[in-house]
């Protein structure tokens, strides 16, 4: 499958200012791998495009539920901190089974950080949290989905980076709405199809 994806928008330098993002991955995973799906030119887009959208949605009032105490002017100035990991469908197994008590190897999990505001405000960036992906499951995923990995893949960061702020489809139908609807529209935003169509 192919990752590369035209439509992707293309950084400033003043962007780049606003985002710290670290990706490693475990051992068993293929460094060619990691380049080719889950490089910073790829990912660091997304997540621009992400936090820009989140921005504009709490200009208009929108509270996020994991940084409900820090001002608009602190998450605003503050540079957003973001760690990815890759894993393996046995490490992923593990994980999964360790955070929610499900044994098998899900497509990503999301580890918020859980900063208090008062420590955030002496910090220089904003920790958003760790977002683990097991590649062979959202590979796996993507092929029965009949969608491109890099459609799987920015799908699930945009859903990992909602859940670090505190955005939880599982509370409710209109908790699942809501965040359904951020991730459409932040894919749109991308040039990139809603997932929730069928053959999207």
């Amino acid at each position: 499958m192919n990752r590369t994806n035209n439509n992707i928008n293309v950084l400033k330098t003043s962007d780049l200012d606003k985002v710290e993002l670290d990706v490693s991955a475990i051992d068993s995973i293929d460094d060619n791998l990691i380049d080719s799906f889950y490089s910073e030119d790829y990912l660091l887009p997304i997540m621009v495009t992400t936090l820009e959208y989140i921005d504009r949605r709490i200009e208009s009032g929108l509270m996020l539920p994991y940084f409900a105490d820090i001002s608009i002017e602190t998450w605003q100035q503050k540079i957003k901190a973001l760690d990815i990991y890759i894993t393996d469908k046995i490490e992923g197994r593990e994980l999964n089974l360790e955070a929610r008590g499900k044994d098998y190897a899900t497509n990503i999990l999301s580890y918020p950080s859980e900063m208090p505001a008062n420590i955030i405000e002496l910090m220089p960036t904003l920790p958003l949290g760790e977002l683990i992906i097991c590649h062979e499951v959202v590979e796996r995923e993507a092929i029965k989905q009949e969608k491109t990995l890099a459609q799987h893949i920015s799908h699930l960061l945009i859903h990992g980076m909602l859940h670090l702020l505190g955005f939880d489809h599982e509370l409710g139908q209109a908790e699942q709405d809501e965040m359904e609807g951020f991730e459409i529209e932040i894919l749109a935003s991308l040039n990139l199809p809603s997932p929730y169509l069928p053959n999207a």
